[in-house]
């Protein structure tokens, strides 16, 4: 069975009962080039254990587990059972687990079903909910590498360097904890439904350890959301406001110390600034 073929996927589905739901997001790939690529692109050989999220009915699924040692697969419709049982029964290395990602402890589900192989996610996300799972990923603290398609412009935010209209605490947060990279677009004519959006496949590879070190990682943090809280501000204004216990006088100085404008913002400056200016305020 051919799982991008538009009137294989109709028969398959309507001969299930399925439907497609909207609160979802589900679009199914229709372009074979798309999952085999992605599935490509992941770096998998037999010691890769991967977890997918949403396999819709399976087509990256299939590519996964011709690559992988062992495939788990969490889906949240479990309307959507009677179809993995078919596309998927050839897949020996493969298991199906249903339930809301978001609630599963990863850990727990890499250790039982991933045991003794090499962690990774390779998804084609739901778009809803990209930003919560992503962040979930990373702070498992089980994943080496992730291979996610996404919205496009959210790969942009993810991918964004200082000084971009793209970059914000998003931006921080995902280079502080990998390397991302942008590896290709895909079209909205490759999916059935069609999305209204582009997508794009992203590659994002764990750091050991973050680009720099910091006093206070918790600081930080708070820093960079308060930085972009309001991004009209100066960098002192949108501080003083987002960062309480910190006076404008004192957010000024440690400002000046590290070399900075009293007119800049946040959204022009590196990770490697908002850890200079993290540490002068965590000494001050």
């Amino acid at each position: 069975m051919n799982l991008c073929d538009i009137e294989q996927i109709r028969a398959l589905l309507s001969g299930c009962g399925f439907r497609f739901s909207r609160s979802m997001g589900q679009n199914f790939l229709t372009a074979a080039w798309v999952p085999e690529r992605i599935a490509a692109e992941a770096g998998l050989d037999g010691g890769t254990g991967v977890l997918e999220v949403g396999p819709g009915i399976g087509c990256l699924t299939v590519q996964l587990s011709r690559l992988a040692g062992r495939v788990v697969s969490v889906e949240l419709d479990r309307t959507l059972g009677p179809v993995l049982a078919q596309t998927l029964s050839d897949c020996g290395n493969t298991q199906v687990v249903f339930g809301d990602v978001l609630k599963l402890d990863l850990k727990k589900l890499v250790s039982e079903r991933l045991a003794g192989f090499r962690a990774v996610v390779c998804a084609n996300l739901p778009y809803n909910i990209t930003s919560p799972l992503i962040s979930a990923f990373i702070e498992a603290g089980c994943f080496e590498t992730m291979t996610l398609m996404v919205q496009r412009e959210v790969a942009r935010r993810i991918c964004a360097r200082a000084g971009a209209s793209d970059y914000g605490a998003f931006s921080v947060y995902i280079g502080w904890h990998t390397e991302p990279e942008i590896l290709f677009d895909v079209s909205p004519e490759c999916f059935m439904p069609r999305p209204k959006v582009w997508s794009s496949v992203v590659r994002l590879d764990m750091r050991k350890a973050p680009p720099v070190r910091v006093r206070d990682e918790k600081l930080f943090f708070a820093l960079v959301k308060a930085a972009f809280g309001q991004r009209r501000k100066t960098l002192v204004n949108a501080l003083s406001s987002g960062l309480p216990g910190y006076s404008k006088e004192r957010l000024a100085e440690a400002a000046a110390a590290c070399g900075l404008d009293a007119l800049v913002r946040g959204e022009t400056l590196g990770i490697e600034t908002f850890a200079a200016l993290s540490d002068a305020l965590a000494r001050s």
